[in-house]
């Protein structure tokens, strides 16, 4: 069909001529979407501001042979404004969509979709620690494309654990027989928080000092990077704030 409706989270723009933009966009059914917006710029826009990043929309597109061409489009979600309002949350949200913006074709589903809305939604939201909420979802989002961190078990030889070291290209924690040499270790506490985080405890999490809360980042950052294979440029952002 020419003519296609989805739900979207926007998650960047770029200026196209005078007074258009291009939009990307991760949507619930069409994985990636790129798309022209055409007049968005201009003051008497009727939806230019629901076609920002951080902002879930309902929208209606033209299919086109490179590009969309967005018709309507219909807010689900004005997480923006409380989001750029508190930098923490505004570094943490651009993250957060870089990283989705990271995904495969192939990985860009409807369960990271609805992983990024609910992300979105609770920094909007507060209440919550932004850096927590961040790892949270990147460590999902990495189970979600088939990249789950090995927290219980070595990540090379299955051994049960809990173990003390945790090595990124090998997948996770792994046993004193299976670290290389040099291998980081993991204190028993980050580990914990790591599992917390990506079940989603969080009365764990909110419990969890401030020297494991550094350190579960630090990992869940180089993890998470590794198995992109690429640099994460919103991150350093957050390393600064550290």
């Amino acid at each position: 069909m020419p003519t296609y409706r989805d739900e979207v989270v926007v998650l960047r723009t770029h200026k196209l001529g005078e007074a258009d933009r291009i939009v990307t966009m991760l949507s619930r059914r069409h994985g990636k979407v790129r798309a022209v917006a055409k007049g968005v710029r201009r003051t008497s826009s009727k939806f230019g501001a629901r076609l920002e990043p951080f902002m879930v929309a309902d929208v209606q597109l033209y299919q086109g042979r490179t590009l969309d061409i967005v018709q309507q489009a219909e807010s689900l979600g004005s997480y923006g404004a409380p989001i750029v309002a508190d930098y923490d949350r505004y570094t943490a949200a651009h993250v957060m969509v870089e990283t989705a913006d990271r995904l495969n074709e192939a990985e860009a589903t409807a369960q990271q979709y609805l992983l990024l809305v609910g992300g979105l939604r609770t920094l909007a939201q507060g209440g919550r620690a932004p850096r927590g909420v961040l790892d949270s979802y990147l460590l999902r989002a990495m189970a979600l494309s088939g990249w789950a961190p090995a927290l219980d078990a070595c990540a090379r030889c299955g051994t049960p654990g809990p173990h003390e070291w945790f090595v990124a290209p090998l997948g996770g924690s792994v046993c004193r027989a299976c670290a290389p040499a040099g291998s980081p270790r993991i204190h028993p506490e980050t580990l914990l928080l790591m599992r917390a985080l990506i079940a989603g405890e969080w009365e764990i999490v909110d419990a969890a000092s401030a020297h494991a809360r550094s350190a579960a980042s630090g990992l869940v950052a180089a993890y998470t990077q590794y198995h992109l294979e690429r640099g994460i440029r919103s991150l350093s952002q957050m390393e600064t704030r550290r």
